[in-house]
């Protein structure tokens, strides 16, 4: 019996439909891996959301109740350290990293340092502060620039005052006073035209402030008004 010989483009039209499926498998598997991959990471990141971070955010949040408790009856040393049962602000920033309470407790722990005149650790941890709230944020920089005029690091001091000048503009109380101190400490450096700079933005922007009623006396013995 003679072979059957099949028509060229048979042959071909068959070699290409073969290719095409091996690609198909091929391009399946891979789909499939990277659709497994993808649950995986999806899965772990609602896993971890859920049962780790918010139950940790809700510990952190309680934990910081009796130490802000503390903090405004100015129990400073507590609400640093905590007592028997409840943390400080230095126990939340170690036990619960990551959580917007232990952010918060840097505020709060440079705060208290300052007032127990540790000038160190306040600086240290108003410096590694930081929050969305601009408000808040201008306040922080304020106090650093309390910690660091402390410390006789005026260069330094002169630069957060500035900062908390302008972080929250709209603050007709907190801007004007850390502009107001940005000047004054010019004035102690010998740098009057500086410090001018400083008092004359005071005058333009929060006239009817506190520190905006007796600008001009500051202006005046550094000679920009009469």
């Amino acid at each position: 019996m003679s072979e059957i010989k099949h028509p060229e483009h048979l042959q071909h039209k068959k070699t290409v439909t073969e290719k095409w499926m091996l690609y198909q498998e091929g391009y399946g598997k891979q789909t499939l891996i990277a659709v497994l991959v993808l649950v995986i990471l999806v899965g772990s990141y609602f896993g971890y959301k859920y049962l780790v971070q918010e139950p940790k955010e809700k510990q952190a949040t309680e934990a910081m109740f009796r130490a802000e408790d503390y903090y405004r009856m100015d129990s400073v040393q507590l609400a640093l350290y905590g007592d028997n049962v409840n943390a400080g602000f230095i126990k939340i920033i170690s036990k619960y990293p990551g959580t917007r309470a232990a952010s918060l407790a840097f505020f709060y722990g440079g705060s208290c340092y300052l007032k127990l005149g540790d000038y160190n650790n306040a600086v240290k941890y108003l410096k590694d502060f930081n929050t969305p709230a601009l408000q808040v944020q201008a306040k922080a920089y304020g106090l650093l620039g309390d910690a660091y005029s402390e410390l006789n690091k005026k260069e330094e001091a002169v630069a957060a005052y500035k900062k908390a000048g302008t972080t929250f503009d709209k603050d007709d109380i907190i801007s004007p006073e850390y502009l107001f101190r940005a000047g004054f400490l010019y004035e102690s450096m010998g740098r009057n035209k500086e410090a001018v700079e400083m008092y004359q933005l005071v005058k333009d922007k929060y006239p009817a402030s506190q520190r905006g009623f007796d600008i001009d006396r500051y202006l005046a013995r550094l000679g920009a008004v009469k």
